[in-house]
């Protein structure tokens, strides 16, 4: 999708890294109905990119969760916790009317530091 819509998962500029807001697609292009685990396959996708720019998870200082249905802030909190419960980057939850494909509840971007 990035090359189609022109825009990069994951920019590098100095030692700051923005990763565009990611989604839970499997390479299939198949989207899990549970918001938990969409949390985790997107953090999976948002680890990728980072990786690919010479950063981690670790040096994550903000992420920002949209989800369509504020129901799911426990099992999407859930995930973010479990990769970031020892980062503890800033976090903004924003819920809202939709996101561009039907099948996805979840979307988070994040912002890291490195060094």
């Amino acid at each position: 999708m990035e090359a189609r819509v022109g825009y990069s998962r994951a920019v590098r500029v100095g030692d700051q890294i923005h990763v565009s807001g990611t989604c839970a697609v499997w390479p299939d292009g198949e989207v899990d109905p549970d918001a938990g685990v969409q949390a985790r396959r997107a953090l999976e996708i948002v680890a990728s990119a980072l990786s690919e720019v010479g950063s981690s998870l670790a040096d994550v200082v903000r992420t920002r969760i949209y989800l369509v249905d504020v129901e799911d802030f426990e099992s999407v909190a859930a995930a973010h916790g479990e990769v970031f419960g020892d980062v503890r980057p800033a976090c903004t939850g924003v819920v809202v009317a939709a996101l561009l494909d039907p099948r996805w509840k979840v979307e988070i971007e994040v912002d890291a530091v490195v060094g």
